[in-house]
């Protein structure tokens, strides 16, 4: 089927069919539970398969979706199996996905032809945010690029070490203040000094709270607005890193989120350790805001640009 060519080298889809083993043995032992005894689909079989796309965080609103187009195949169709219904299942969320923006596996374009190309990280603490930006750099050097850090987290001391931890890591330079200092002002620092340095990217940590919506958006609209006196366009991209193991709870992040700034992508991380994978699918749907990252590992490399046919491919491998 042309929806799931093969983008992605043999390594890689194993990291991504590893990472997502919990939330795949979790969902089809629940999708097996649901057919058991059954013989084709029916109304029954499908009000069962509505609790375990619900139960497997994939989100109200996208399993009415879901089921729908099942619905409307079995109509069509007139017969299905029970036995079909994994494949079935497969199909029709990478044709739901197919008519989502974004997802095709591309990561940052870069399209741009102003330099340094600078991203506004955001998300709340303790979702992988400052792993994502190290992850993110590794890949950017790893291409050749010039890539510099900004600490603009200045809430927690914390997140500056974290950050520069990273940097030291990875082998590029970061610009930091101390804490407490204005976020506006590092990021300024750090957009010039990407300037100055003739680096490629420029990525931007941010402080992680959802305190206050109002608070949160003045805050990064400030960040944002004096990015601009050095570079008109910046931020090119504004990152929104979320937690899959948190599930539910990510949607809510990305509610918040897109609420309060204009996010133009998002990362999902920590998919590995969760049975909660399918939140990714929702996201991806019912967000009008392309998932370009999505976590799969501890490593440096497991950080995967999100291609949302390996995904499906991933997810409902027997």
């Amino acid at each position: 089927m042309s929806l799931f060519k093969k983008m992605f080298t043999r390594e890689k889809k194993e990291t991504l069919d590893k990472g997502l083993e919990k939330s795949k043995t979790n969902f089809l032992s629940k999708m097996g539970k649901a057919v058991a005894g059954k013989s084709r689909v029916d109304e029954e079989v499908l009000d069962d398969l509505e609790d375990v796309l619900v139960s497997s965080d994939v989100g109200v609103a996208t399993t009415i979706k879901i089921i729908k187009r099942i619905e409307d195949r079995v109509a069509r169709d007139k017969y299905l199996g029970t036995d079909e219904l994994n494949e079935i299942l497969r199909e029709e969320i990478a044709g739901l996905l197919s008519e989502t923006e974004g997802g095709e596996g591309d990561g940052f374009k870069m399209n741009t032809a102003e330099r340094p190309y600078v991203i506004m990280v955001v998300g709340v603490n303790g979702v992988g945010k400052t792993t994502t930006i190290g992850k993110l750099a590794h890949q950017f050097k790893q291409d050749g690029k010039k890539v510099l850090l900004g600490a603009a987290d200045t809430f927690r001391a914390a997140a500056i070490d974290q950050l520069q931890v990273w940097a030291d890591r990875t082998g590029v330079p970061m610009v930091k203040q101390q804490m407490g200092s204005d976020p506006a002002s590092v990021a300024y620092d750090a957009v010039e000094a990407g300037v100055k340095q003739g680096v490629d990217v420029v990525i931007i940590d941010t402080a992680g709270r959802l305190h206050n919506k109002i608070n949160l958006m003045n805050e990064l609209a400030k960040v944002k607005k004096v990015m601009q006196k050095v570079i008109p366009g910046a931020p090119h991209e504004v990152l929104l890193v979320l937690d899959g193991s948190t599930g539910q709870n990510a949607f809510e992040q990305a509610k918040q989120f897109t609420a309060a700034t204009e996010v133009t992508s998002l990362a999902v991380t920590k998919l590995d350790g969760t049975a909660k994978g399918g939140v990714v699918i929702g996201i991806s749907d019912q967000f009008q805001i392309p998932v370009k990252y999505i976590g799969v590992g501890e490593g440096i490399e497991d950080l995967q640009v999100f291609n949302k046919f390996e995904f499906v491919d991933s997810f409902f491998k027997k």
